[in-house]
């Protein structure tokens, strides 16, 4: 009998493209967005939704959402010193 192993059994569990946590956010936020479209008419949940779910895509175990943190600290936050010696 063959088994399959991932190359890192301390990988996190992933459903499609999304890890199981951003996986059970996006799901409650979709039914909590949908009940805002037909009680309210009220679309910003739904967008919000979208874009949380776009931002938490995860290949090669980077998100999109880890590129604009790296990006922002490097930037923004963090000092950049340059020495020449």
């Amino acid at each position: 009998m063959t088994y399959i192993y991932p190359q890192n059994m301390r990988a996190a569990a992933k459903i499609w493209l999304w890890t199981m946590k951003d996986f059970a956010i996006i799901f409650i936020a979709a039914l909590l967005s949908a009940v805002f479209i037909t009680q309210a008419g009220f679309f910003i949940p739904a967008a919000i939704t979208l874009c949380y779910a776009f931002m938490s895509i995860r290949l090669d175990d980077t998100s999109v959402m880890d590129y604009i943190k790296c990006a922002v600290s490097f930037f923004l936050t963090s000092q950049q010193e340059y020495r020449w010696g």
